[in-house]
């Protein structure tokens, strides 16, 4: 078995734990919400629930890791001398590890999109229009070319391991992704439109506030804006030094993922009203945003041509954009399983890898025959039910498991003077009472539909 990695710094681990949260759900899931949602009421609550529930699981997930020094499997065990708690909390890691691979396997398909969307700027300039049709319509064999293009790019940096992969990869991707992300976002805000975009989305209607949709949405995405419940966190910190201040790296980690997401949101939000101010549609009369779900595969690309010669370099930019959103996520999510096999066999790393991601891209490309029956339901099963669900359990263990003394022990570490701050004052009670009644709701709400 591969001797335990570790981060190399506190930077490394800041950059692969906000990228694996910063993924597409940031840049595509939080502005069609906000859009779909009251703009700016939407942004007011999102930021409010971010750090009533995002943070303090957030803390929760890292410090069950670090204190196991293990995979999530592994890492829950050891909240407890039960035999029987050990039995359930393998069940639970198991579960949160079964769920991102499962994530992984849906994620590699749209991420692949991303790609092939991304090269059809370049077709287009090479005047090569039969392939640039291609690449944007959809076909199975479109779908299965760049699914297993994307999982051979993802099973690349994370066969490297921790520190000249993921972490290597993590800390030039996210400077990377951020400064285009700067860069689209100041050009779209010069555009015509953009102005009413950025007032719908800055500017928050005080009546919508406390609109029942807009709770359970705003919810909802801070949930699973970091990547809750879904064994990538817990295994992040499994991989951090004891010296580290957990509770500052997580505050860290929340900004970058918040900041991320709001800078998402100033650049789709005024784009979809400079589309709109160039003839193309986005609301229905009802109000509602048309195809939220394929926001960047429809409105983009329609507003995209609207631009005359700068089509070409600004769709490329957005959706190159969109790759290295998806690939420090998709990173984070084979590492879990590659993980588990590390530490249950013999394998060497890149064998344990090559496995790993083989499984995942066959059951990729079963779905991807069979699309229109599973994809919607994998992503309903994972996201919907197993990722809340998987993240209550590890709520009960962290604030009722394990017990009270264990913890400060293990956050001290990085912190002697925990226990006469703020912070200790407020998380435990608050992780163990209040943070279940908002996963609670979080899966009412999912069952529900």
């Amino acid at each position: 078995m591969e001797k335990r990695a570790q981060f190399s710094s506190k930077l490394g681990f800041v950059m692969a734990a906000a990228g694996s949260a910063i993924g597409v759900g940031n840049i595509w899931g939080f502005p069609t919400q906000a859009a779909s949602n009251g703009g700016g009421a939407f942004l007011l609550v999102y930021l409010l629930f971010i750090f009533l529930l995002g943070y303090p699981m957030l803390v929760a997930e890292i410090t069950i890791g670090r204190h196991g020094q293990a995979n999530p499997f592994r890492a829950l065990q050891t909240l407890t001398r039960n035999k029987s708690g050990k039995l359930l909390a393998g069940l639970v890691g198991l579960a949160a590890i079964l769920t991102v691979s499962f994530i992984f396997t849906f994620y590699a398909i749209v991420s692949g999109w991303f790609v092939a969307y991304a090269l059809e700027p370049v077709a287009g300039l090479m005047g090569a229009d039969a392939a640039a049709a291609w690449l944007t319509d959809f076909s199975t064999a479109r779908n299965l070319v760049f699914t297993l293009l994307f999982a051979l790019l993802s099973l690349y940096v994370v066969s490297r391991g921790l520190e000249q992969g993921i972490e290597k990869w993590s800390t030039r991707l996210m400077p990377l992704l951020l400064l285009m992300l700067v860069l689209l976002t100041g050009y779209m805000l010069l555009q015509p439109g953009a102005s009413e975009g950025l007032k719908v989305y800055l500017v928050p209607d005080f009546n919508r506030v406390l609109n029942r949709d807009v709770l359970i949405s705003a919810l909802g995405q801070s949930f699973f804006s970091l990547s809750l419940g879904a064994a990538v966190m817990m295994l992040y910190g499994s991989y951090l030094n004891r010296q580290a201040n957990i509770p500052a790296l997580a505050a860290q980690v929340t900004l970058l993922d918040t900041g991320v997401a709001f800078m998402a949101g100033l650049l789709i939000l005024p784009a979809m009203y400079v589309a709109q101010h160039n003839g193309v549609t986005i609301f229905a009369e009802d109000g509602s945003l048309i195809s939220s779900d394929t926001l960047v595969f429809s409105v983009l690309p329609a507003l995209f041509k609207t631009m005359g010669a700068a089509q070409y370099p600004v769709a490329l930019a957005f959706f190159v954009l969109m790759i290295v959103a998806a690939l420090t996520s998709a990173i984070s999510m084979l590492e879990a399983p590659v993980s588990l096999v590390l530490e249950s066999s013999t394998l060497s790393r890149i064998k344990a890898t090559w496995l790993v991601t083989a499984i995942c891209t066959l059951f990729s490309v079963v779905i991807v025959f069979n699309f229109g029956s599973l994809f919607g339901l994998v992503i309903t099963v994972t996201t919907q039910y197993a990722q809340p669900l998987v993240s209550m359990c590890i709520t009960i263990y962290a604030g009722w498991v394990w017990q009270r003394n264990a913890v400060l022990t293990e956050l001290q570490q990085g912190n002697p003077e925990l226990a006469q701050g703020l912070f200790w004052k407020i998380w435990p009670w608050y992780v163990r009472f209040v943070c279940p009644v908002l996963v609670l709701v979080v899966i009412v709400q999912s069952f529900a539909g």
